[in-house]
């Protein structure tokens, strides 16, 4: 009969090691677990920062991209006017020196005719 308590120690102590060899596994594994989910939360977090300072730059952006229309549409808009002036005051230019030379042939004096 000794030999069988002897085996059945001998299995006993083998049981024994491996459930602490399990146990230890486990704990490693909860260890790395906890390290990961740390980590997601951080990522977590990064993320909403992120998504944040996006959002305030897409709406910075909309309301420069919306300025930059405006001053692009008031720059059009002064050149046309502009352009009009321009030739309007060519046209002036050119109907005043037009009857200025008319105004000249009028006060030349007349040559008598013989």
């Amino acid at each position: 009969m000794t030999q069988k308590a002897a085996a059945l120690q001998t299995y006993n102590n083998e049981l024994v090691k491996c459930i602490e060899d399990l146990h230890s596994k486990r704990e490693e594994l909860n260890r790395q677990i906890k390290q990961e989910e740390e980590e997601k939360d951080r990522l977590q977090h990064d993320i909403r920062v992120l998504s944040e300072k996006l959002s305030r730059v897409n709406e910075s952006l909309a309301q420069r991209l919306t300025a930059r229309a405006t001053f692009d549409r008031t720059i059009a808009e002064t050149e046309a006017a502009y352009t009009k002036i321009l030739e309007s005051s060519q046209s002036l230019l050119s109907v005043l020196k037009q009857e200025a030379g008319n105004l000249s042939k009028a006060t030349e004096p007349r040559r008598k005719e013989h």
